[in-house]
């Protein structure tokens, strides 16, 4: 069931969500989080999209925020739906004038009582999400450096007011990359002396990896530019001889162990929904992100 209204307020948008939640007959103690999408018209569809997707996972109440134009007067317009194609409920809020500087006193009352508030930047996120109005209301909060114009600068900038809740889906990428890493060198009896990595100019995931790697081993590595996007290849050099991982195409990569027959492994692609249905499965802060976007600006300084 959809319901619009037009110049509401919240205590009207509750009121809706209660009769829509009543007619489709979907409870809200079945929802275990509410998910703040930050977004603008151009992304809205698609981020929501996704945040419904995700719902299936770990259903959610999805409260989509779009800021308008903050000149003249205050006004709010939204969206209700409830039970269709997901198994949680979504609210989209368009908010313009005065109102945009206080957008989190609409969104307080709709947070699901007494459960986790998770908020996601799809596009170019607050310098300071810990500090920024909407982002103070949750326990998590997740920006995405790849979608901006300058990916990279992106991740720096938000790092450096890092605080505990803040990840980046760049960090998220990687896990798969992570994962065989881990198990390469648990496999390879050898001390890691040195490494290399390979990869796009401009990616975010890359430059976390590098991060990661020298913070954990405590070695340098070293980058080299790759013609394609990705992250084309890892190359651990230790004392028994070289850990491989070398992507073949954009689903599988060639993986190689000292002592151990080379082979090829899935390493694909995930989706956005993937990604967020990831980082909710934990809502305490991140130590080993944290460790490594300290060493990532500690590079730079």
């Amino acid at each position: 069931m959809e319901i619009a209204l037009e110049k509401t307020n919240s205590s009207r948008i509750a009121r809706a969500l209660v009769k829509a939640r009543s007619a489709a007959g979907s409870p809200a103690m079945d929802m275990v989080l509410t998910l703040l999408v930050v977004t603008d018209d151009e992304n809205v569809s698609e981020a929501l999209r996704t945040a419904t997707a995700l719902s299936r996972e770990h259903p959610s109440r999805v409260i989509g925020v779009i800021l308008g134009d903050g000149r003249g007067a205050a006004q709010l317009n939204a969206k209700v739906r409830v039970g269709e194609s997901s198994s949680g409920e979504s609210i989209l809020l368009r908010i313009s004038g005065e109102l945009t500087r206080h957008a989190e006193s609409v969104v307080l009352p709709l947070l699901l009582p007494d459960s986790p508030v998770v908020v996601w930047w799809p596009g170019k996120p607050p310098t300071d999400p810990s500090k920024d109005a909407i982002g103070q209301l949750a326990r998590r909060r997740l920006t995405d450096a790849e979608a901006t114009s300058s990916p990279v600068r992106s991740l720096k900038a938000v790092a450096r007011s890092y605080s505990p809740g803040d990840t980046d889906l760049s960090w998220t990428r990687l896990t798969p990359w992570r994962a065989l890493l881990a198990a390469a060198l648990d496999q390879s009896p050898g001390t890691v002396t040195g490494g290399t990595v390979v990869a796009g100019s401009g990616n975010p995931a890359a430059t976390l990896l590098v991060a990661w790697l020298e913070s954990r081993l405590g070695i340098d590595i070293v980058t080299r530019r790759s013609e394609t996007a990705q992250i084309a290849s890892v190359v651990l050099n230790t004392s028994a001889g070289d850990v491989v991982i070398e992507r073949i195409d954009s689903g599988s990569c060639h993986f190689s162990v000292p002592g151990s027959s080379p082979r090829e492994v899935p390493l694909g692609a995930r989706t956005l929904a993937e990604l967020l249905a990831e980082d909710l499965r934990r809502l305490d802060a991140d130590d080993i992100y944290q460790d490594t976007i300290a060493h990532m600006l500690e590079r730079d300084s």
